[in-house]
């Protein structure tokens, strides 16, 4: 934990803040203060009220809701780092487009010879302190060519251009391996020991262990314990704080050795991303296969081509040579090319779900929709089906379920979000990181229950992609990825307890070293957005807003 100095200066306060919008109240009278050169860490359960607060501290808040309280910033502004990386990258423009931007509209006032050169150094200057010092390449990419890791430090490259003494980050290791985490998490610790106050909004309670000076423990929307962070990790007194941080239960997965009829199987798979110069191979897999009633869990580091291995077998990702086959019959390499059958035999469960959905239609219709589509099933038959389906998800709440979109939390819309593809009916289930927006407590059920469907719904195998050995372990199988090539492939036990490739090692030693579960037995500050994406005014001093606009 940081050790700073012992009266640090506040620079932003939240008193009595309370949250309600559409009949739903999301903060209850939270109060913090934060300070410079200190990190603290607000943690709870997905719809806790994490994010509401720390929106709060921009003016940004959910559309037509009720406020209370004050929100007040002391002689700086805030900057805000979003879950959803893509959120803050235009689909539409290179990864790199708003670097560019706000770099050349900060050297400006230079002679023009000038300009150029220096606007590069900064760029690369905070693609460096972003963990990203060859990332020339990606800014040419766009976003839908990177992989949720990768869009995670593009945003925090951009976040470091801007200055802000007060950094709100939401979830910021979401969707990394082990050995980035640690970088990320050091990262935050050297803004703080630079003065930075530095607002961490997480789940993942390893990074706030090694970097929290400060702790607030959320539930329905309010604070239900606080204090320093070794008191409150160490000596929790509520009961909520002491489910959150207990282990892993055993792996719902351990001791099964499932090994049925080949489902799914993968031939000399070469997959590719378009650059400047031309296709650039990005994976290469000769060959892997899946089975009935199999868990395989991919694993690597963000950028790995582990999502683009899932989005091929899906159909998503078209640039690709060699096959896959479904029960020993090729699939068409894009989505457009299958016929209904095959659609709903491999299905997608994506990491970014805010981007999955249609923010304009209520969440049921858009789950029960796929049901309609790829069965013939009637609406209201549908309907029935999909409340079942996200009753025994956790969402048994039917007015939440009629909510759009942005009422929802990250964890009940990734829920949603899994009801929907299996709505499908499919043999295979690829889930890209569904887990890593989840706190302890809710990424434990989910695991169990990914564990009971497999049980239970005859013929399902499922392709688990994480970066998270913790999340990995259930699995019944691994797979290791690195710089696009399947390094190792094993049984469960063999991969966790006894890695024969370097890299295996190197990843069961970060997570070790970071205090992780892992059963071996068995910016500167960004832009401030919106949750569609949109930028909004940074909050400056006093309350007030100052005029970033970049393009």
């Amino acid at each position: 934990m940081n050790q700073h100095s012992h009266d640090p200066e506040v620079l932003a306060a939240v008193t009595g803040l309370t949250v309600e919008a559409g009949g739903r109240l999301l903060v209850d009278r939270v109060s913090l203060r934060l300070r410079a050169g200190t990190v603290t860490a607000l943690v709870g359960a997905s719809g806790s009220g994490k994010t509401t607060t720390g929106l709060a501290l921009l003016g940004t808040y959910p559309a037509h809701a009720r406020v209370t309280g004050d929100v007040v910033l002391h002689g700086t502004r805030a900057g805000y780092i979003p879950q959803h990386p893509s959120t803050a990258l235009n689909p539409a423009r290179r990864s790199g487009a708003l670097l560019w931007d706000v770099a050349r509209r900060q050297v400006s006032g230079l002679p023009r010879s000038a300009r150029r050169a220096a606007a590069r150094h900064r760029v690369a200057e905070a693609l460096t302190r972003a963990q990203l010092p060859d990332g020339a390449e990606l800014l040419r990419r766009y976003p839908h060519q990177l992989s949720g890791g990768q869009q995670q430090r593009i945003v925090l490259a951009q976040a470091l251009l801007l200055g802000a003494r007060v950094l709100v980050a939401d979830e910021p290791t979401t969707g990394q391996d082990a050995l980035t985490r640690r970088r990320v998490a050091g990262q935050f610790s050297a803004l703080a020991a630079d003065g930075v106050a530095v607002l961490l909004l997480s789940h993942d309670l390893d990074v706030v262990r090694e970097i929290a000076d400060e702790i607030h423990v959320m539930r329905g929307g309010r604070t239900v314990e606080s204090g320093p962070a070794a008191q409150v990790l160490h000596t929790p007194g509520h009961p909520w704080t002491r489910e959150l941080l207990a282990g892993p239960r055993t792996s719902p997965y351990a001791g099964e050795a499932v090994r049925g009829t080949e489902v799914l199987r993968v031939e000399d798979l070469v997959a590719r991303h378009r650059t400047r110069r031309g296709r650039a191979p990005v994976l290469r897999v000769d060959r892997l296969s899946l089975h009935r009633g199999e868990c395989l869990a991919v694993v690597g580091r963000s950028g790995s081509g582990k999502t683009t291995l899932g989005r091929c077998l899906a159909g998503l990702h078209r640039d690709h040579g060699g096959r896959i086959l479904l029960d020993g019959v090729p699939l068409p390499a894009g989505v457009r090319d299958r016929g209904p059958a095959q659609l709903a035999a491999v299905q997608y469960v994506f990491q970014d779900t805010r981007a999955a959905f249609d923010e304009h239609r209520p969440v049921i219709d858009q789950v029960a929709r796929t049901a309609v589509r790829l069965h013939g099933t009637t609406r209201d038959e549908a309907t029935g089906e999909a409340r079942r389906v996200l009753a025994e998800l956790g969402l048994d709440d039917g007015e939440l379920v009629r909510r759009r979109p942005g009422l929802l939390s990250g964890g009940e819309l990734q829920r949603a979000a899994l009801a929907r593809a299996l709505l499908a009916r499919p043999r295979v289930l690829v889930c890209d990181e569904i887990t890593s927006g989840l706190d302890p407590v809710a990424r434990r059920a989910l695991l169990d229950l990914l564990a009971a469907l497999i049980r239970r719904r005859d013929g399902l195998c499922l392709v688990l992609i994480t970066h998270d050995l913790d999340t990995a372990a259930p699995a019944t199988r691994i797979a290791v990825l690195d710089d696009g090539e399947i390094v190792e492939c094993g049984a469960r036990e063999q991969i966790l307890t006894a890695p024969r490739h370097p890299f295996t090692a190197a990843l069961l030693d970060a997570d070790d070293s970071r205090g992780t579960h892992v059963n071996h037995a068995g910016s500167g500050v960004g832009p401030a957005l919106t949750p569609g994406g949109r930028l909004n005014p940074v909050r400056t001093a006093g309350g007030g807003e100052g005029t970033e606009n970049h393009g």
